[in-house]
């Protein structure tokens, strides 16, 4: 019998990971937005945010190849079905590649990722200042589709959740519940 809800870890991971996303977005809009002081304090939060996001996404990508999820409803049309997936791959794919991207274009500028005093990770590209222009405009167009990608998800959430009423939602609501009539 298959679990109609992602196992406890899982949803707490999409939860944690939910919110570190979001912070993370707003940090760096508000990073490349200012020239105030507050630019490096905003570099110092979203290097190490970007390396555990990368962590946890593994971790939990982890999780979701070993444990799978939860079926679909059976009458959910094909289409919707194949959007679900699509934006799953999307997902974790933007997960995993913005910290390697961010780390990529840290590295091709020469800086180094300070996790806190004393961790830095090791460069994973030579320095080249074009390699860094290219990647650093890369990541920030994709942070920019990260942001509709996850407005589509949470609207398609708020769809099954409040529309269709077909325990979607409820598969990763941080709680069991039930939605009523």
């Amino acid at each position: 019998m298959t679990a109609a809800r992602f196992s406890p870890m899982q949803r707490l991971l999409h939860w944690l990971m939910a919110a570190c996303i979001l912070a993370m977005l707003f940090i760096g809009v508000g990073m490349v937005s200012t020239l105030s002081t507050r630019y490096l304090t905003l570099v110092s939060i979203h290097k190490p945010l970007g390396i555990a996001i990368l962590l946890l996404a593994l971790l939990r990508l982890g999780l979701r190849l070993r444990r799978g999820a939860p079926p679909l409803p059976a009458e959910l049309p094909e289409p919707m079905r194949l959007a679900a997936h699509l934006s799953h791959v999307v997902l974790y794919g933007l997960m995993v590649a913005m910290p390697l991207l961010g780390w990529a274009m840290l590295s091709a500028e020469g800086y180094p990722v300070v996790l806190w005093e004393g961790m830095r990770l090791p460069p994973i590209l030579p320095q080249s200042l074009e390699t860094y222009a290219l990647l650093r405009q890369a990541h920030g167009l994709l942070g920019y589709a990260f942001f509709a990608v996850i407005l589509a998800h949470l609207g398609a959430a708020l769809f099954h959740a409040l529309v269709r009423r077909d325990g979607v939602f409820e598969a990763m609501a941080p709680v069991a519940g039930r939605v009523e009539d």
